[in-house]
């Protein structure tokens, strides 16, 4: 029997929430891939609630990661139409 990543998974969770959003969907993937190996009884299930506490953790960092992708893209969509107008009327600084 494999022994549990649990508190690994827990720890990539919890800095996909906090520091490092990219880390966040790696939790999630390791904690499916560890959740069903526990329930095959492939792998130590003592450390079930770790992983479903680090799998937690990385669907908000998911979640977070998605959010601030978005919100820059649109950013620099603002950026381009405000410097592309400015532009256009000869507003813009020299």
């Amino acid at each position: 029997m494999e022994p549990h990543r649990g508190t690994t998974v827990l720890v990539l969770g919890i800095l996909g929430i906090a520091l490092c959003y990219i880390c966040g969907p790696i939790a999630w993937v390791m904690a499916n891939k560890d959740i069903a190996k526990m329930t095959a009884g492939l792998m130590d299930p003592t450390g079930l609630e770790q992983t479903k506490a680090g799998k937690i953790c990385g669907i908000i960092g998911t979640v977070f990661l998605i959010l601030g992708t978005i919100f820059a893209v649109l950013y620099v969509i603002f950026a381009i139409v405000i410097v592309g107008a400015a532009a256009t009327q000869g507003g813009l600084p020299q």
